[in-house]
């Protein structure tokens, strides 16, 4: 027979007498009158509307993050712009080339889907399939002309200034009918670094026989060491102060719609920076997606930077990039 369980002690009543309260006055607060929303009136300007959204969470975190890239481009700092490919099958190529040509972004990264889709873009007008429907019967991602052009560049970027580079010559340069809409020319004719970050295997162009792996590999390493280069001139110069007071502004990282590779790329394009001996003071990084995922979160916002300069703005790009855009343009 087991032994008898021990009974739990008599419940004793409690002293309400002994809470002990205080005065709210005393009390810290996070919300305060101040920081509610405004109600502007109707035809208010973009700066007017922007000034009377509430002081919290994603619309502050939108504010810093615009702070921080016009506090970095008057410092001369870099603000790199690293992109997913849906940030251009939402339609939000423009406001990057917009951008560009403000001299606001000075550097693009994406991975190898925002190649394809920028360049079928620009040749074609238009781009994506679907896949749930193409997957069935083999032919999902089997278009030869975007194979036959993004291997292309790759072996043209392998030979000499890396895939980005490449792509935004091969469209820049070439009969391509739509290429204004092409972030890749943008940043081509703009001079600015173009970086493409290819994990063999992901991308649709890998699958042809004539994939070659070896040039995608040395086009795309190379644009690693570039980006390296990049991430390096984010700091903030040793001693430089703020106009006004204050501390002195870095660069800014722009995580935009990538939740595995660009993450992976920038964490270690950081720890090459540092181990060479660029600190990177000041640097501040913004995630913007539909969704908080978790190498964006360590990857970015908080891993690499000081408290306070990692900003995440949840929603949808379509929405999110002219608001970021409007509030930068508003004050350059």
């Amino acid at each position: 027979m087991s032994d008898p369980q021990p009974q739990p002690a008599p419940r004793q009543p409690l002293d309400w007498s002994r809470l002990r309260m205080r005065s709210r006055e005393v009390r810290a607060h996070k919300v305060a009158a101040a920081c509610v929303a405004g109600t502007p009136p109707p035809r208010a300007s973009f700066a007017e509307w922007l000034a009377s959204l509430p002081h919290f969470l994603g619309a502050e975190e939108l504010r810093r993050t615009a702070d921080a890239i016009v506090g970095a481009r008057r410092a001369g700092r870099p603000v790199v712009f690293a992109f997913g490919g849906h940030v251009i099958k939402t339609g939000c190529g423009p406001i990057v080339i917009d951008l560009i040509q403000r001299g606001i972004v000075t550097a693009l990264a994406t991975n190898g889907s925002g190649a394809i889709h920028d360049l079928e873009l620009a040749e074609a007008g238009q781009t994506s399939e679907e896949v749930a429907e193409t997957i069935r019967d083999g032919t999902f991602g089997f278009v030869h002309e975007t194979c036959d052009r993004m291997n292309a560049a790759a072996r043209d970027g392998a030979a000499g200034d890396g895939l980005g580079r490449a792509l935004g010559r091969l469209v820049a340069n070439g009969a391509v009918p739509f290429k204004h809409l092409s972030v890749f020319a943008a940043a081509f004719e703009a001079g600015i670094p173009v970086t493409v970050h290819v994990a063999l295997g992901t991308d649709t162009v890998h699958m042809p026989a004539a994939a070659d792996g070896a040039a995608i590999g040395a086009a795309t390493m190379h644009d690693f060491r570039t980006l390296c280069e990049v991430v390096a001139a984010m700091g903030a110069e040793q001693g430089e102060a703020r106009p006004g007071g204050g501390a002195a502004a870095g660069g800014v990282w722009l995580n935009v719609g990538s939740a595995v590779i660009l993450p992976e790329v920038f964490l270690k394009a950081v720890s090459v920076a540092r181990n060479l001996g660029f600190p990177l003071r000041g640097m501040h990084t913004a995630n913007f997606d539909m969704l908080r995922h978790y190498r964006p979160t360590q990857n970015v916002l908080v891993r690499p930077v000081e408290p306070g300069h990692g900003h995440a703005v949840v929603g949808q790009h379509e929405i999110l990039l002219p608001l970021l855009r409007q509030a930068v343009i508003e004050v350059m």
